[in-house]
């Protein structure tokens, strides 16, 4: 038999299949390396039912698997970790404020800020309560005030024609945007509550306390009224010009006041610039905000108002319509101004 003699690999073959194998493993480790990075997002309890919802949205439909971490621990809490670089993007339930602006710029953290939908700050009560179906900005700051702690503890002492009957109140933490936006609006100075009252920067959990107590009286963002409504009475709110409900068409028309207040999400620019799946999350969250603000129970922006933050979220314009304080008595429309000259 013919034997036939192995083929002689020369050097030169040699080199180019050992160039070959070296192109294919920097390549499949190219891959690796762009698989997406994980998104962090924090802040308000408000903000979230938004955002938890954007974000299985976006995960069901991405093509490559993004782990989309989404938390709250507050407006503020959320600030302190965004500021010094934990997290990526933190929702808010009112403006950043001068100190957080300031604890950003020493960080180098650069925001962009972004609304994403109105809110009405509700007053809400058991079912069983057949007393109240209104109160007073006064009223409201009656029972809020610090100086109220251990002093307005019956609900006839807010008005004598209320029964003497426990008030037993339940309220975000110190941490929430909802608490420094209700006291600022209601008390005059954000900060400035009594805080003999049963607190929790979930708003789940608020809401659950004041249906299992029937002389609760409560306060919260309106989607989770929304959500609890057959469990919960809302108190309309006069602030001089007559009693209103929250609801969308009172937000809309600025009539429920001063309650009425825009939510954010403010975004690390940076970590956009180098995260293309954090670009990606943010186009997605403001193309779908509309209708999935609308699901879970706020109120959307107009087109317009989406479409700015778009701008000036790809033009990466960076900082805040705000000087570091709520505004109060805000409309949809006013916004909309800020944004432009933004």
């Amino acid at each position: 038999m013919k034997v036939i003699p192995r083929p002689q690999i020369l050097p030169w073959t040699k080199l180019a299949l050992i160039a070959t194998a070296t192109a294919l493993l920097g390549a499949c480790s190219q891959v690796q390396s762009q698989s997406p990075q994980p998104i962090e997002i924090d802040g308000s309890s408000t903000v979230y039912p938004i955002t938890k919802t954007v974000a299985e949205a976006f995960t069901a439909t991405t093509k490559a698997p993004v782990n989309v971490s989404v938390g709250f621990s507050g407006t503020g809490g959320g600030f302190k970790k965004f500021c010094s670089s934990e997290i990526d993007i933190n929702g808010a339930s009112r403006p950043i404020q001068a100190d957080e602006m300031a604890a950003c710029k020493r960080f180098g953290v650069a925001y962009i800020e972004l609304p994403v939908a109105f809110d009405a700050i509700t007053v809400v009560v058991n079912p069983e309560n057949d007393w109240v179906d209104s109160l007073t900005v006064a009223e409201l700051k009656k029972i809020w005030a610090p100086e109220a702690q251990r002093q307005i503890t019956q609900w006839n002492q807010v008005l004598e024609s209320f029964p003497q009957k426990p008030l037993n109140l339940y309220g975000p933490g110190t941490d929430s945007g909802t608490f420094d936006y209700f006291t600022e609006a209601i008390v005059g100075e954000a900060g400035s509550s009594r805080s003999d009252y049963i607190a929790s920067e979930d708003d789940e959990i608020l809401a659950q306390g004041v249906n299992r107590d029937p002389n609760a009286l409560g306060y919260f963002g309106l989607a989770y009224y929304e959500t609890n409504q057959d469990t919960l009475k809302a108190i309309a709110v006069d602030s001089g010009k007559g009693a209103v409900l929250p609801s969308r068409q009172t937000v809309e028309n600025a009539t429920y006041q001063p309650l009425t207040r825009p939510l954010f999400i403010y975004v690390n620019g940076a970590a956009a610039q180098r995260n293309p799946a954090l670009r990606e999350f943010v186009a997605f969250y403001l193309e779908n905000a509309p209708v999935i603000v609308s699901s879970v129970g706020y109120v959307p922006l107009p087109e317009e108002g989406y479409h700015l933050a778009n701008v000036h979220f790809f033009q990466n314009k960076v900082g805040t319509v705000f000087d570091g304080q709520a505004e109060f008595n805000l409309t949809i429309g006013e916004l909309l101004r800020k944004q432009k000259k933004f």
